[in-house]
């Protein structure tokens, strides 16, 4: 006996409610409001350890300075920074400068937050002569 199948059961259209899209809407939107600011805090937290290496890199200039000369001066004068920027290329997040005037034996490097990145917490990072890292704000940045 051949029964024809359509016209003994209903059959279901494929497809999508309104309503089970909108739940997949709402879905999506209740990551994305805890996702994003998560994933802006670890570009900072990026833009920051770029920056806390440049640190580092321009101690060790100083220290080559001071190893050339037995002073952190150039000829007596005030040194002038190999860059001033993070990164070196594009859009700068970071800004170094000495924090203060640079003496014979003593030296403090900055990098002030720029663009993006003031709204990081740790707010300007400071490396000294003797290794000290500090912030003005903040903890755990170094």
């Amino acid at each position: 006996m051949n029964v024809d199948l359509n016209t003994r059961y209903h059959r279901r259209e494929d497809g999508f409610t309104l309503i089970e899209l909108m739940i997949v809407v709402a879905i999506i939107g209740i990551i994305a409001a805890i996702a994003y600011p998560s994933y802006l805090d670890n570009v900072r937290q990026t833009r920051r350890a770029t920056a806390q290496a440049d640190l580092m890199e321009l101690a060790q200039w100083m220290e080559r300075q001071y190893s050339a000369d037995f002073s952190y001066l150039e000829g007596g004068n005030q040194p002038v920074l190999p860059f001033t920027q993070s990164p070196r290329n594009g859009t700068a997040f970071y800004n170094f400068s000495f924090n203060g005037a640079v003496a014979a034996n003593a030296f403090s490097v900055q990098a002030v937050p720029a663009g993006d990145q003031t709204s990081d917490d740790c707010g300007t990072l400071r490396l000294t002569q003797t290794g000290a890292k500090t912030s003005t704000s903040g903890t755990n940045c170094w």
